[in-house]
């Protein structure tokens, strides 16, 4: 079977990327092995245009939402499915220091396109503790990422575009036409694998941190509904009748998919600080996050092999990034424009030469 594209990985990434090209008119296979507890499948799906606690707008931000919000659309129209949830973000603040931080901010510019409102005291929201207030983002939300997965698998098995396996790395072959996979033949092949790039031989090289978080499902004991997410220290994400998404947890130095004792009681805590209320733990999950040390995505083709490239990196932004850099990693591959440089793996040249010199390797 001849194809333009392998897409290898169908988490976030690879099935906005697959998505992409295919509406392009290419032919696309994917190779993904099913995997239950993926960082895709584990996440709330949170798009929140302002983050951290400097209160800085997100990177590209003007940029990514448009092309988001395109893309969700269409797909929601084609599947008549509602997954992407339209919802102001409330960013509690924690103390008087973290409020006028963010009063200081706001005087040096213009927030009207993602501010809605400055709270410097409670809003007085039944069952929440915000004491010091908070701001209200606007164009915020979050996306049921395992429905479109799931949706998106199977419009691609039912085509006979899915081998739904794992990657066996030694039945690739390289040829000056493109790649040969089995009996499988390509243009070019992309590796959209997250975390798991660290085992490729192709691209381990690459300064990919793996991130474990885990994520708690709640069921509180009054059937709070709010019309908003909470941020404070966690995103706390409300399903209804008083079910909430609660995450996540940052941890490197034990990147694995087991849920741990210490992550459900950081998780509860961080809860109870912004919902004071008895609940129920319903559901723990625990994913690893494909997070790269400048917190810029990780994209383009192998400086050597011009058969291979790589798409991934996103971490936890990529509701926000994916569809605009699928659509812009599908131009450049197309040849009409350059990869930005901020995303290039071109930026980390140097550390393939070094991996290769170091193991003697043949560039």
């Amino acid at each position: 079977m001849n194809y333009d594209f392998i897409v290898v990985g169908h988490g976030l990434a690879g099935a906005i990327l697959a998505e992409t090209l295919r509406a392009r008119g290419n032919k696309v296979l994917v190779i993904d092995e099913p995997k239950e507890n993926s960082a895709s499948r584990v996440a709330a799906g949170l798009l929140n245009p302002v983050a951290g606690k400097r209160f800085a707008k997100s990177w590209l931000a003007d940029t990514f939402i448009p092309a988001a919000d395109a893309f969700y659309d269409a797909l929601e129209a084609r599947y008549g499915r509602q997954l992407f949830f339209h919802m102001p973000i409330y960013k509690i603040f924690s103390n008087i220091e973290e409020q006028n931080t963010w009063m200081a901010k706001s005087a040096g510019g213009n927030w009207s396109d993602y501010i809605e409102a400055t709270y410097t005291q409670t809003i007085n929201q039944p069952g929440v503790d915000d004491p010091f207030g908070g701001i209200m983002i606007k164009r915020g939300g979050f996306l049921h990422v395992f429905a479109m997965l799931d949706l998106l698998t199977e419009d691609l098995l039912q085509q006979n575009l899915l081998l739904p396996e794992r990657f066996d790395m030694s039945q690739l072959q390289l040829t000056e036409e493109g790649v040969n996979y089995r009996t499988i033949t390509a243009r070019h092949l992309i590796f959209c694998e997250g975390y798991q790039v660290i085992n490729n031989p192709y691209f381990k090289w690459l300064p990919l941190q793996p991130t474990k978080g885990e994520v708690l499902e709640v069921q509180t004991m009054q059937k709070v509904s709010p019309e908003c997410i909470y941020n404070k220290a966690v995103y706390v994400v409300p399903e209804g009748e008083g079910r909430f998404i609660v995450g996540a947890t940052y941890d490197w130095r034990n990147p694995n998919e087991e849920t741990t004792p210490q992550g459900e009681e950081e998780l509860a805590e961080r809860f109870r600080q912004i919902i004071p209320q008895e609940f129920e733990v319903t559901g723990h999950w625990a994913g690893i996050r494909p997070a790269v040390r400048d917190r810029r995505p990780l994209v383009g083709i192998h400086p050597n092999y011009s058969q291979l490239s790589v798409f991934n990196g996103m971490g936890s932004k990529g509701v926000l990034m994916a569809p605009y850099l699928a659509k812009h990693f599908a131009d450049a591959l197309a040849g009409t424009i350059e990869l930005m440089p901020e995303i290039h793996i071109s930026r980390y040249f140097s550390l393939y030469y070094d991996y290769i010199k170091h193991h003697n390797l043949q560039p």
